[in-house]
């Protein structure tokens, strides 16, 4: 990596900057980037999904959350990155500190304008640079994707394309919007793709006209062939060149823009073009989220045909941990197996997170040639995993003890303490106009109760045969306050970790819900409805330290998942499944 780390800084000084800024993001602000877009990873060898990287003339900076510090530290090397927290240390405060007055690079492709003003507060001279001396050091860069494009039947995403286009044309405030947002050229359109590894969507801009037509620019627009009957001739096909020509053609028009998901260089083609840049929100984020009833109802069924595979797998493991002949590696291709035998499986949604011992603890690992180690017994072992399909997309996190010994209690205690924490919010009841962050204190309260906390959000939105992280909503300390609707599918996933040791984490998805009204109620409230189905781990948990009500709630759900799943497996797998979400 040092060589790499040399050609950019020769860049740098060919340029006249004295640092230079990489994002994890691509050119569509997303978490998740084709192999083209992997400029973080390629400077730096970090392969987490949320950072950012400084580059000076003498040193190099990476920050990331505390979901990949642990990760970060054994991917970073040592002699050439500084390693800082994203949250406690962020790079506007770094850079006041340290590079206040000087002029630092960055590709205004890969940066939303409102983050570099707040770089700029920190007394930086920011330098636009496009091309950028990082991809003129990646000399052997892959090519952008260009896969095969789909239509998304009706029957599944619930609405037709054109009259999605119709409805939100009409609540705009202006004469068009600019989409940058991948995933919502995709739900507009009802497009889907695979130009990502595990989210099935093409990588593509649009403009969203008054009038309800679309403009969508694509790499290979030749592609879109195959689904111009789909399209129809509301919409029009160029290839990603074309782009900044028709923004700048928009001259005197009012178009809505939201600043936070688009990057700086298309901003700055509108105004260059003279038209009228309307800050707003992506007029399709909300809508995307607020899942119709064909999306809810596809999403029940994406998680009853997920969780056959899930049971298979669990009661597979429960046979073969024991015996310490397993590996990291080995279990999450044979979860992956058994999906690729669910009817409809189109893939996974992420690489399966399977963590044994102290892998566990590292909140988003991934077990690699390098890093696979045993399954041993009587450990904690983490999967972390989901799939695609047409009908929706899962997110499911199980936490199990290997055996054939007992589970130590303080562990039990532990488990325990997440499990409460997540059926807590499982079963929180609240008002229209509160959102994430208001909630997230819920599920920690258990664990803070023993002086114990976990550093990330305790639930992320999940799209619709999209990507398995979706805003505008999420429960987290840091989330910008969303209210929650009514069709919102979010996951709940409170964990807690020891370093070295083990991890723990338990996700199921939850859609949000109108609540039955009280006597008395004054206001509309929201609630619940758990999507996912899976026993928890009988070995971890200790019945003892379960309030009735919890006790209750869990009896419940695990005959909710023998009635649903048990009949779908076979002899060995459903006896398995009757003993494991058996009555506490």
């Amino acid at each position: 990596m040092n060589d790499r780390l040399a050609a950019l800084r020769d860049g740098m000084a060919k340029a006249g900057v004295d640092g230079f800024l990489v994002p994890r993001s691509d050119e569509h602000l997303g978490e998740y980037v084709p192999p083209a877009g992997e400029r973080l990873r390629w400077i730096s060898g970090f392969t987490g999904s949320a950072g950012t990287a400084l580059v000076l003339a003498d040193r190099a900076v990476l920050w990331t959350d505390g979901r990949y510090t642990t990760q970060a530290r054994q991917q970073l090397d040592p002699a050439a990155w500084e390693l800082r927290h994203l949250v406690d240390d962020p790079p506007a405060a770094w850079m006041a500190r340290h590079a206040s007055g000087l002029r630092i690079g960055h590709d205004p492709w890969l940066h939303p304008a409102p983050a570099l003003a707040k770089l700029a507060e920190a007394g930086v001279t920011l330098v636009p640079l496009h091309p950028s001396p990082l991809d003129a050091a990646w000399t052997d860069r892959p090519a952008p994707p260009a896969a095969p494009l789909r239509a998304h039947g009706v029957e599944f995403a619930g609405e037709a394309a054109a009259d999605k286009r119709a409805r939100l044309a009409k609540e705009l405030d202006a004469d068009a919007a600019l989409l940058a947002d991948a995933h919502s050229v995709a739900w507009l359109l009802n497009l889907r793709g695979a130009d990502l590894a595990h989210t099935p969507m093409a990588l593509a801009f649009a403009i969203l006209h008054a009038d309800a037509t679309v403009q969508l620019f694509l790499h290979a627009p030749e592609r879109a062939a195959a689904v111009a009957a789909h399209l129809g001739n509301g919409v029009a096909v160029a290839g990603r060149e074309a782009l900044l020509p028709a923004l700048r053609a928009l001259a005197g028009r009012r178009v809505r823009v939201d600043l936070d998901a688009t990057p700086a260089a298309l901003v700055e083609a509108l105004r260059d073009g003279g038209a009228e840049v309307v800050a707003g929100e992506d007029p399709v984020r909300l809508p995307r989220a607020c899942k119709n009833p064909a999306e809810q109802q596809g999403a029940r069924d994406a998680q009853r045909r997920d969780a056959v595979a899930l049971a298979r797998f669990l009661h597979w493991l429960a046979r073969e941990a024991p015996g310490d002949g397993l590996s990291e590696v080995a279990a999450a291709r044979r979860l992956l197996a058994f999906r690729r035998e669910v009817p409809g499986f189109a893939g996974e949604s992420f690489p399966a997170i399977a963590g044994a011992g102290g892998n566990g603890a590292i909140v988003h690992y991934r077990a690699t040639a390098a890093s696979d180690r045993r399954i041993r017994p009587d450990e904690c072992f983490l999967i972390d995993s989901g799939g695609q399909y047409p009908e929706g997309t899962t997110d499911v996190t199980r936490t199990v003890w290997t055996g054939p010994g007992p589970a130590p209690a303080a562990l039990r205690a532990r488990y325990t303490a997440v499990l409460r924490g997540h059926v807590a919010l499982a079963t929180a009841r609240f008002p229209e106009g509160v959102a994430g962050p208001h909630l997230d204190a819920i599920a920690r309260r258990p664990l803070w109760e023993m002086g114990l906390d976990y550093d990330h959000g305790t639930g992320h939105g999940i799209g619709a045969f999209l990507s398995v992280h979706e805003g505008p909503v999420s429960i987290s300390r840091a989330a910008k306050p969303v209210p929650l609707r009514a069709g919102m599918i979010l996951s709940d996933e409170p964990g807690f970790y020891l370093p070295g040791h083990y991890g723990i984490r338990i996700e199921n998805l939850l859609l949000v819900r109108e609540a039955a009204r009280q006597p008395d109620q004054a206001r509309p409230f929201l609630e619940f409805e758990t999507l996912t189905l899976a026993p928890y781990s009988r070995a971890l948990l200790d019945p003892a330290l379960l309030a009735p009500a919890e006790r209750a709630w869990v009896d419940a759900y695990h005959a909710r998942v023998r009635a649903e799943i048990g009949p779908l497996l076979d002899a060995p797998a459903r006896a398995w499944l009757e003993a494991e979400a058996a009555p506490l």
